[in-house]
């Protein structure tokens, strides 16, 4: 299986946050993760970047903000120009969704961790 790079956007240091399974899961499945978070942090050996940090070549970005925190991200995200965005449960945001497939994105309302264990990621 290919390596897709992935943007995690709503990483957090708390072992109980979805997030913080799902950047653990895409590196064990050998992905190589973008973790980009409030507040700066590791993850195993992934470091968590604030803001809006410079990325080329991203595959897929996985979302966990709601739609009201991913308001400020939308530019950035379409701006990476990744090839498909996860809309995982909470996050779905029809106005991004429509952006993003305006922009030739595919938009996907799924669970990253369900992807990667059942190997359709």
């Amino acid at each position: 299986m290919a390596s897709k790079k992935t943007l995690v956007l709503g990483s957090s240091t708390n072992p109980s946050r979805y997030s913080h399974l799902a950047v653990r899961k895409l590196v064990q499945y050998g992905h190589e993760v973008i973790a980009v978070g409030r507040k700066p942090g590791q993850i195993l050996s992934v470091e968590i970047q604030t803001g809006m940090p410079p990325a080329e070549g991203v595959d897929t970005v996985t979302l966990y903000l709601n739609p009201v925190n991913q308001c400020p991200f939308h530019d950035y995200i379409l701006g990476l120009k990744p090839r498909r965005i996860i809309f995982n449960p909470g996050t779905e945001n029809p106005e991004l969704k429509s952006l993003a497939e305006a922009a030739g994105i595919e938009t996907l309302a799924a669970c990253t961790l369900v992807m990667l264990s059942t190997g359709i990621y």
